[in-house]
């Protein structure tokens, strides 16, 4: 089977690695960037350099660009793609991505299927790629009433082939809810909170928990905009409800009421064993 990879970013250059060291698939990269095509020939991490024309060679195209760019380049290129084969993305958010590929896609005869990798790290770019990022990761697929479940079946085996620990099918919708919480959230809360003023001072002062909530506010500014925006009213809604919580903590602290404190800060220890009990299941 052939692969294109569109992008060799931190995420398209990780697969295009883990491609390469976990199956026998030809894998191709297209990217503007000649020093990351060189670099990615030199590291074998692709088997050959293709231009637009040749997105019409491959089985599989994955395109690893930020949500407008990966729009664009899908609507900008759908008749370049192979009749009957499958082009994924890999966007932080769905709906809007989804809605706009599918169908474009579905005229010209090619399988979309909206895929999100659940993996990352602070740093950008292929020279940080790695072919081992999704070990242990979640491959996340959102197809539709209308997505060939063929789609579905190929681009699972193939997940689990590169390595990811576990598929999860979920619908956009869900998928965009679910990733406000548990992703696009914690990136605000972390920027807000390193905007303290107390910031400078914490010098010796710091250890793993300033480390944890402050990691990702190590973003890209430009691509994280484009996901908060997409995804705007659940994220929306998540953090007006920790606005909320955070100023029933600070209310509690405020006027010294120790029983109000200790009870939330019980049901928030309750909550995060329960969900770690759930996650072991």
């Amino acid at each position: 089977m052939k692969i294109g990879i569109v992008g060799l970013g931190l995420i398209g250059g990780s697969l295009a690695k883990a491609i390469k060291k976990n199956t026998d698939e030809i894998c191709y990269g297209l990217d503007i960037n000649r020093t990351t095509i060189a670099a990615a020939l030199s590291q074998e991490a692709i088997d050959g350099e293709i231009d637009l024309d040749g997105l019409e060679r491959c089985d599989i195209v994955m395109i690893c660009l930020y949500p407008q760019q990966t729009i664009d380049f899908i609507n900008e290129n759908k008749q370049r793609f192979k009749k009957g084969g499958i082009v994924i993305d890999t966007c932080g958010v769905k709906g809007t991505i989804v809605a706009a590929a599918e169908k474009v896609l579905a005229d010209e005869g090619v399988r979309f299927l909206g895929c999100h990798p659940m993996a990352g790290r602070e740093f950008s770019g292929f020279a940080y790629s790695v072919d081992n990022l999704f070990e242990k990761a979640s491959f996340i697929m959102t197809p539709t009433d209308n997505t060939p479940m063929s789609a579905v079946k190929e681009i699972s085996k193939l997940a689990y082939n590169i390595g990811f620990a576990k598929c999860v099918v979920s619908s956009p919708e869900e998928h965009d809810e679910v990733i406000a919480f548990t992703s696009q959230l914690a990136h605000v809360v972390s920027s807000a909170y390193i905007k303290s003023p107390s910031l400078m001072k914490q010098a010796g002062f710091s250890a793993g928990s300033f480390k944890d909530l402050t990691r990702v506010a190590k973003l890209n500014e430009d691509m994280w905009t484009t996901l908060f925006i997409m995804n705007k009213k659940p994220l929306v809604s998540e953090i007006s409800h920790i606005i909320k919580c955070l100023e029933d903590y600070r209310d509690a602290i405020d006027g010294e009421d120790y029983q109000r404190l200790s009870s939330l800060l019980k049901e928030g220890r309750e909550l995060k064993e329960i969900s770690n009990a759930a996650q072991r299941q």
